[in-house]
């Protein structure tokens, strides 16, 4: 499956708290918009949320930006 992501970095905890009109996913993350450490706490968010394993949540697009592309894989390999 593959998600559209608005990230909302230095928030107060960690979660996905639903989604905009166009169907983006909104998620909160702790960490701040440096070195990848948002893009480390978002996968391991929505791989807690779509109870899947961190391996399998990947950043397709947006590594620098807080509109991802995000894929998840659903299917155990």
């Amino acid at each position: 499956m593959t998600l559209r992501v608005k990230v909302m970095p230095r928030s107060k905890k960690n979660e996905v708290s639903g989604a905009l009109a166009d169907g983006t996913v909104k998620v909160h993350v702790t960490a701040a918009p440096e070195k990848g450490k948002a893009n480390e706490q978002v996968c391991e968010v929505l791989a807690a949320h779509y109870k899947v394993p961190v391996r399998a949540v990947q950043i397709v697009t947006g590594h620098g930006n807080p509109r991802k592309l995000v894929r998840i894989d659903t299917l155990p390999r």
